[in-house]
Parts: C-alpha cells; sequence; structure tokens
C-alpha cells in the first residue's frame, strides 16, 4: 500500500476515533472532512500551480513550461484555440508524460471550459475546482 493512502487513513482514524478495520473511512474523507483522494488531490495541485504560472504567480522556469496554444500559433483558425488550452508537447518515453509541462498541460486541458478563465482569482478557482473533483465520485 502507498504511503500516502497509510498516512490518511490513519488521520482519518483519529480524528473520527474509529478502528483499524471499521468501515466507512472513505465516507468519513470524502463527505466529513471533505478531503479528496490522492489521484484527485494530484490533480488539484497541478492544476493550482498551472493557474499560478498563468497569471505570473508561480516560479520563472515553471511559468515557461504552460504554453498556451494561440491563433498565432495553428495555421487555420479554429475554435478551440480561444479556448485558453495549453501546448502538451509530444514524448518518446512513458516517464516523461510525468513532467509538469507535459501533466499539468494535460490537466488544465480537461478541466472545463469556465475553470480554465484565467481572470478567475486564486481562491474562487480552489473552490470551483474542488466542487468538480469531487464530482467526479
Amino acid at each position: 500500500m502507498d504511503l500516502a493512502v497509510v498516512f490518511t487513513t490513519t488521520i482519518i482514524r483519529v480524528i473520527s476515533n474509529s478502528r483499524k478495520y471499521d468501515r466507512g473511512l472513505t465516507y468519513t474523507r470524502r463527505h466529513e472532512l471533505h478531503w479528496l483522494d490522492i489521484p484527485e488531490r494530484i490533480q488539484f495541485r497541478t492544476a493550482v500551480i498551472v493557474h499560478r504560472c498563468l497569471n505570473g504567480l508561480a516560479a520563472a522556469y515553471l511559468t515557461e513550461l504552460c504554453i498556451p496554444i494561440t491563433q498565432s500559433r495553428s495555421s487555420c483558425h479554429l475554435r478551440s484555440s480561444y479556448r485558453n488550452r495549453l501546448a502538451v508537447p509530444s514524448v518518446k518515453l512513458s516517464i516523461g508524460s510525468r513532467s509538469f509541462s507535459v501533466s499539468g498541460a494535460t490537466v488544465w486541458n480537461a478541466l472545463p471550459d469556465y475553470l480554465r478563465n484565467p481572470t478567475l482569482s486564486i481562491d474562487v478557482f480552489k473552490r470551483y475546482l474542488k466542487t468538480v473533483l469531487f464530482a467526479q465520485y
């Protein structure tokens, strides 16, 4: 079992005063504590970092990895070029898909259109993003 899962489960057991094999830990984590599962937490943190990059609130080395698709990059003017999407670089090895430039763009492009609005404040963006991620359950 992953160390993060064990740690999270232990914290939930301490908070909810339950035993090791009690049922309902997933319900407690999601509905009472409002905690995301680990894959969704990774998506959440990645999307927040990309949002900060696009608003100039992140480090320069991360900001230069977030390349928006604009109408000037494509020879034909598609409607998708106006949807605040990021360019996903191609990778040859599967380990390359773990890089921030690929995973950040992939997570960002998977968000609904209203969340990819760069004028959203960081607090509003986090709230809406958590709502979207909880709706996947």
